[in-house]
């Protein structure tokens, strides 16, 4: 009798979304019917509805598969390939399609997400230890560029398909910082010292975009994993080894974690987050060689290592951040897997030899950053996910899609120097190694 009390309090007490199963399963059920009768609400009312709905439920299945929830990523992975799959097999109306796909990109909610976890995760973090990781992190990435890029210009030359080929054409976009800020300035970059044509080359590099973000976000959950097993190589969430926090500072960042949350401090985190990010977008528009993302790392940043800022305002950027990835995060997964992920084009660039070669450019960037990290005093499981997943993974998109797959959301910071400055590092890079090896298309 007590075995079957206990299983019917389990489940019972069951719930999706912090909510019991049975009241989520209504609202579901309104969105879902919302969607298949052409009524879901357009903007963010919509939006909000069946991503959450949609990513509630694919976090809740991908957390429970066995093999997938200890080995890829569990719930994150699934939400992104999950939506993706949806698209390919048109299991998603257009017009819902369309709703997610203007949220994300034209009214900005992958913006607003980076915003709040760039501003509330520098701000909330300890202030020597930025200053301290700062300076390190660059070495770092090149370490993980040129293990990448070396790699595959051999191991394409020993199987026949070319090193210059394999390295140009696969591992120099997939560490270029995704799409729009890699591969299409990429294209237009090769396209202008070899008469080739920017589409043609394009069409070449986005396959090996597409995959080596897809192996980038199974390596992130790999490598939590792996972190958790071998002692002394994770720092769990810590990049800068042999850390120690100064509590008599007053800037102990694990203290915010322990302040309860004040309605009115997420306001207060909500403008300022999006505050910083005008303030990136008014030095981008000066200085546009730079994404804005950059100029706001660096203007948080700067704020930081200051001290301009009074505590209280760092806790609630703080605090809006916890917010936001707590409730969020589910749901700009499934964004990314609708609007960013095409599963027609990682599953076209599925043969032997290139699979090889994008795993080659992945294991490369983990290998090199992880090394370097720890040699510069990096724990390595954090130096690999940051200065080198972020690196080969598909930009701001793939950042979160990595960082949430390896549970580390509160790496953001570094993801995003990686994709930008470290983005904008490899444009410099494949220009200077055309200019001296020569391509011919």
């Amino acid at each position: 009798m007590s075995n079957s009390n206990n299983a019917s309090t389990k489940s019972a007490g069951f719930e999706l979304y912090g909510l019991p199963w049975q009241v989520f399963a209504i609202l579901a059920a309104i969105v879902l019917a919302s969607a298949a009768l052409g009524t879901l609400p357009k903007g963010m009312i919509g939006a909000f509805s069946i991503m959450i709905v949609i990513g509630t439920v694919f976090n809740e299945i991908g957390n429970r598969l066995p093999i997938v929830n200890t080995y890829l990523g569990g719930g994150a992975i699934v939400i992104i390939f999950g939506s993706a799959a949806l698209v390919y097999f048109n299991l998603i109306d257009e017009r819902t399609i369309t709703t997610i796909d203007t949220f994300m990109a034209g009214n900005g909610f992958l913006d607003f997400y980076i915003a709040a976890l760039i501003t509330g995760s520098i701000l909330g973090m300890n202030r020597k230890l930025l200053i301290d990781a700062a300076v390190r992190y660059l070495p770092a990435i090149i370490g993980g560029v040129i293990c990448a890029l070396g790699l595959v210009f051999v191991v394409g030359s020993l199987i026949g398909y070319g090193g210059k080929e394999a390295m140009f054409f696969i591992a120099i976009p997939i560490m270029g910082g995704g799409m729009g800020a890699g591969a299409v300035p990429l294209s237009q970059i090769f396209a202008s010292q070899t008469g080739a044509s920017a589409e043609t080359l394009l069409s070449m590099m986005v396959p090996a975009v597409a995959l080596g973000n897809a192996l980038s976000i199974v390596m992130g959950g790999l490598l939590n994993i792996l972190g958790k097993k071998i002692k002394g190589i994770s720092g769990d969430g810590q990049l800068l080894r042999n850390f120690k926090n100064d509590e008599s500072s007053g800037d102990d960042s694990d203290a915010k974690d322990k302040i309860a949350i004040n309605l009115k401090n997420l306001g207060i985190g909500l403008l300022i987050a999006t505050t910083f990010f005008s303030v990136g977008t008014i030095i981008a528009k000066f200085i546009p060689s730079i994404h804005s993302y950059a100029w706001m790392i660096l203007s948080v940043a700067v704020v930081k290592v200051l001290g301009l800022m009074p505590e209280k305002l760092e806790m609630s950027c703080h605090q809006w951040y916890q917010f936001i990835m707590t409730n969020l995060t589910t749901a700009l997964l499934v964004g990314i897997g609708v609007s960013y992920t095409n599963l027609g084009q990682v599953i076209e660039s599925f043969n032997i030899v290139y699979i090889v070669l994008v795993a080659v450019t992945v294991f490369g960037a983990i290998i090199g950053s992880g090394a370097v990290g720890w040699l510069v005093g990096f724990y390595p499981v954090e130096s690999a996910i940051t200065a080198g997943l972020c690196m080969s993974n598909m930009g701001g998109t793939g950042d979160v899609a990595v960082l949430s797959a390896a549970q580390r959301m509160e790496l953001m910071p570094f993801g995003q120097i990686s994709s930008r400055i470290g983005g904008a590092f490899m444009l410099l890079l494949s220009s200077f190694l055309l200019q001296i090896m020569g391509l011919i298309i």
